[in-house]
């Protein structure tokens, strides 16, 4: 199946009716740039037994139908990150469990982020840059 995309790809670029800029598209996707939302804080995350976790050394728990997403934004099972030390983005639900985590990249690591609430209500964020200023 991927082989004939591929040769379907190849003949579609042979005939120039794609173009080389779409294919690295393709290849390369982890290139893009990541939105969070201005209520995301980062955190330290140990998934100790899904659906319980450690999140900045206090007990939380994985929310139904959390999602994770890599450092590749592809969609990770709980279970194949247990007892791994994580920096994340997330977000949690109006009951307190993890919603949604994001773990990150060095390049994204790098950027200021808040940590707590009082952070994110006293910093200013620009969703475009996808960055914090603080005051």
């Amino acid at each position: 199946m991927l082989r004939c995309a591929l040769l379907s790809l190849a003949a579609w670029l042979a005939l120039g009716l794609v173009s080389p800029a779409f294919t690295q598209t393709l290849v390369a996707p982890a290139a893009v740039l990541r939105s969070f939302p201005a209520n995301a804080l980062r955190g330290d995350l140990r998934i100790t037994q899904p659906p319980q976790a450690v999140l900045n050394g206090q007990a939380v728990q994985l929310a139904p139908g959390a999602r994770i997403r890599g450092a590749d934004n592809m969609m990770q099972l709980s279970g194949t990150l247990v007892n791994q030390r994580l920096l994340v983005h997330y977000t949690v639900d109006i009951s307190g469990q993890l919603r949604d985590v994001w773990v990150l990249t060095p390049a994204e690591a790098a950027r200021p982020w808040p940590v707590t609430a009082q952070q994110a209500q006293a910093w200013r964020f620009d969703p475009g840059t996808q960055t914090w200023n603080r005051p």
